[in-house]
């Protein structure tokens, strides 16, 4: 199928935005204890590990176009690259320099840069001397997903030729991969007796229901940008649903994606939240340590928590768009949709 009618305009960039900044919310309240262990704690989390779910929905439909349009595996996996790795290297690496900078041991540092690297993150968490003291001492509770993130880009040429190869059965397929990844996400935690079943649940295999939505909203893109609406209703009464049992809690990955169609393409201004840079990944990726270290300063206790909230967006939105002029953006190619700052979405 042609995809150059599908670049036209869409919300997108806002929509990751809003996602980036949830995960954001629900961090400043849980690293600066403003109510441990309370219901406002619970429910944020709940916020959170939707918004990160909307995140892979979100990636599933533009890096499957991105597939797609690519030339060939290695124009693929160069785009890919590009946009992810030089960005995820700056914010494991100043860490890692502060760190020794305050005096922390080489080895330990060695270890962090090492792991983090690589996307292991669980390896090595902290780094010596920074954040020892606080309710957490995670330089970056938030990368997690990044390794999520690569072994999808992995998986999906090989996702992408069955569904070639299966023409149009491929529906099937799409439910099959929705279907299994939801079983493993909810099952393995009941059938494995571990302590570390319940992170193994939430890896891949569990996350891919999210980014087999994804990939069936690139299917149907034409058809949601003509019936905005009626995704929208449809998304709705499944995300109600999902809520309601949790036998039905699978359905959510369906209706949330539903919802972001609707809200990508509904009739009204784009309002380009990329007009003067893309900032979602690098508020994703930049909010947990920033957090961290103004919690490590006593910010939150000097000032107030309304004022450390204050400071702390401050210090992420100007984090992110350094990120992005000095690292991001000369990182990608001339043609990239996101130097062009289009006034679509769609990812390259």
């Amino acid at each position: 199928m042609a995809t150059a009618h599908r670049l036209a305009a869409n919300r997108f960039d806002l929509i990751r935005l809003a996602l980036a900044s949830a995960v954001f919310a629900y961090h400043a309240i849980v690293l600066s204890a403003l109510a441990p262990l309370s219901g406002l704690e619970r429910a944020w989390g709940h916020v959170a590990e939707i918004a990160i779910q909307g995140f892979f929905i979100v990636s599933g439909a533009l890096v499957a176009g991105s597939l797609v349009r690519a030339q060939s595996l290695a124009d693929y996996a160069g785009k890919r690259v590009r946009r992810l790795y030089p960005a995820y290297a700056t914010v494991i690496l100043i860490p890692a320099l502060i760190s020794l900078l305050m005096g922390g041991n080489p080895g330990g540092v060695a270890n962090y840069v090492g792991a983090n690297l690589v996307f292991l993150n669980f390896l090595s968490p902290d780094l010596p001397g920074l954040f020892e003291g606080n309710r957490f001492t995670e330089v970056n509770g938030a990368l997690w997903t990044l390794k999520i993130e690569v072994m999808f880009y992995l998986c999906l040429p090989i996702i992408g030729w069955v569904l070639r190869r299966m023409g149009r059965a491929q529906w099937i397929a799409l439910v099959a991969l929705y279907a299994a990844g939801e079983a493993w996400r909810h099952y393995v935690p009941v059938l494995l007796d571990h302590p570390l079943a319940p992170v193994l649940a939430r890896q891949l295999p569990g996350q891919m229901a999210f980014f087999a939505s994804g990939i069936a909203l690139w299917q149907v893109w034409d058809l949601a940008r003509a019936k905005p609406f009626w995704f929208g209703a449809a998304g709705l009464a499944l995300v109600l649903l999902s809520a309601l049992h949790p036998w039905l809690e699978p359905l959510r990955g369906a209706g949330l994606a539903g919802l972001i169609a609707c809200a990508a393409f509904l009739p009204g201004p784009a309002l380009n939240a990329a007009r003067f840079g893309d900032i979602s990944y690098g508020v994703y990726i930049t909010h947990f340590p920033i957090l961290q270290g103004l919690v490590m300063a006593g910010a939150f206790a000097a000032l107030g928590y309304a004022a450390g909230f204050l400071l702390s967006a401050v210090g992420v939105i100007a984090a992110s768009y350094a990120l992005w002029h000095l690292v991001e953006r000369p990182a990608l190619r001339p043609s990239s949709h996101y130097r062009k700052v289009a006034s679509n979405s769609e990812q390259d």
